[in-house]
C-alpha cells in the first residue's frame, strides 16, 4: 500500500522545495509538479510532491490523520 501526505510548500529552489507536515519540515523533489509554487499544498510520496491539492481538503485530510494518530494513542 502506497500512501501519499498533504504537505505546504515553504520554499522552492529550482526543482527542491522545502515543505511542511504538522509543524516539521522537509525536502521534496518538485520535478514532477513543476507547476507548484510556494504556498501550495501538495501530495508528498517518496519525497516526491506527485500532485498540487486543493488547501480544504488538504486540511482535512490532515485533520484525519491526527485524528487517527490520537485513537491508536490512546488504544
Amino acid at each position: 500500500m502506497c500512501l501519499a501526505i498533504p504537505a505546504k510548500i515553504t520554499k522552492i529552489d529550482g526543482t527542491d522545495a522545502e515543505v511542511e507536515i504538522g509543524g516539521i519540515g522537509r525536502k521534496a523533489s518538485l520535478m514532477l509538479t513543476p507547476e507548484a509554487q510556494v504556498g501550495d499544498y501538495v501530495l508528498l510520496h517518496a519525497g516526491y510532491a506527485i500532485n498540487i491539492v486543493d488547501q480544504k481538503e488538504a486540511k482535512e485530510t490532515l485533520a484525519i490523520f491526527a485524528e487517527i494518530s490520537q485513537l491508536m494513542e490512546q488504544g
